[in-house]
């Protein structure tokens, strides 16, 4: 951002047309003859030309120049420093192979549970500030997909990298809450966030959900639990040997009451998401729920410009002496 430190200099630059009018105006013939009608079919040389077009050119220059120079221009860059512990939110999400069910729609084209689940933890990525994001997957095993971090480009780039099956084909709820909280303990913050995403029943695992709750509620990390998917028969598409490619439909069910408990131990909230927008929704109300409260710091630097004025100035008045006292001098 350009400014000036001390701007009333500009003022100055009005009285250029003022000079200038008045030297159109007062200007005088070099010699006083009886008559010039002699003189009438003479063009003027290249010389005399420059002389009256280039000599004021670069005198006003040097000018405006000078008079910018002295209104000191400045260029402002804004810094700031973020001064908050921000909010450690953990994205548990589940990879079992139930999220395969393509019982979604994006732009009228079916797509697959994790699919869906993926677009949107990426939009809701996008609009968080300041906070440190993590993620852990899970299926028969959990891990830690990427630790806390403020890194969102990373965060994005290892999102779309998500396969299902890759944890295993069954869902262990309990040992993804008991990873995430893990995690949440290596950096202190404002407040701990989990947000569980699964579409399944908890079969897996070392730790019953109802135990990872409870030391969830111990250490005051609320949890968000998100249930995703219709119940009932959903659409999956398989390869099948003999016919190739086809669609099958499969019983899966949610057990909403387990992800009901373990939100209200912990003072979080359970949504239930059956199409795309329900589930984009569910995330903007966590986000709205969950905002850090950033305290913003902003300080200005100024880069002094005048010398960039200055000595283009002074280049040009000098090119104006040397020329007006040499090749155009002018004789009265």
């Amino acid at each position: 951002m350009l400014r000036f430190a001390d701007p009333y200099f500009l003022i100055l630059l009005a009285i250029i047309p003022l000079t200038v009018w008045r030297r159109v105006r007062t200007s005088a013939p070099a010699l006083s003859l009886s008559s010039v009608s002699g003189a009438a079919q003479v063009s003027p040389s290249i010389i005399l030309r420059l002389h009256n077009l280039l000599l004021p050119l670069i005198f006003y220059l040097s000018l405006v120049l000078m008079i910018t120079a002295l209104a000191r221009p400045q260029w402002a860059s804004r810094q700031a420093i973020i001064d908050t512990k921000g909010v450690n939110i953990v994205l548990a999400v589940d990879l079992s192979e139930s999220m395969a069910a393509l019982d979604f729609k994006r732009k009228g084209k079916v797509i697959n549970r994790l699919e869906a689940a993926k677009y949107v933890i990426r939009n809701f990525i996008s609009k968080r500030d300041g906070d440190r994001i993590g993620m852990v997957v899970f299926g028969t095993q959990a891990y830690t997909q990427f630790p806390l971090t403020r890194d969102y480009n990373a965060i994005a780039s290892l999102l779309d990298g998500l396969q299902i099956g890759a944890a295993g084909k069954a869902t262990a709820i309990g040992d993804a809450i008991g990873i995430a909280l893990k995690r949440l303990e290596d950096i202190e913050s404002r407040s701990n966030v989990i947000i569980l995403l699964t579409d399944g029943v908890s079969n897996r695992g070392q730790i019953q959900p109802a135990a990872a709750a409870d030391i969830a509620r111990e250490r005051q990390v609320k949890i968000y639990t998100v249930g995703i998917g219709e119940h009932g028969r959903a659409p999956f598409l398989v390869n099948d040997p003999v016919f190739g490619q086809r669609f099958i439909y499969q019983q899966v069910e949610i057990d909403e009451t387990t992800l009901k408990k373990i939100a209200a131990n912990t003072d979080g909230l359970y949504f239930r998401a059956t199409n795309l927008k329900g589930l984009q929704k569910i995330y903007k109300t966590i986000d709205k729920l969950e905002k850090t409260g950033i305290k913003v710091k902003t300080f200005d630097q100024f880069k002094d410009l005048y010398l960039y004025s200055l000595l283009p100035a002074l280049g040009l008045l000098g090119i104006w002496m040397l020329l007006k006292n040499t090749r155009f001098l002018t004789i009265p």
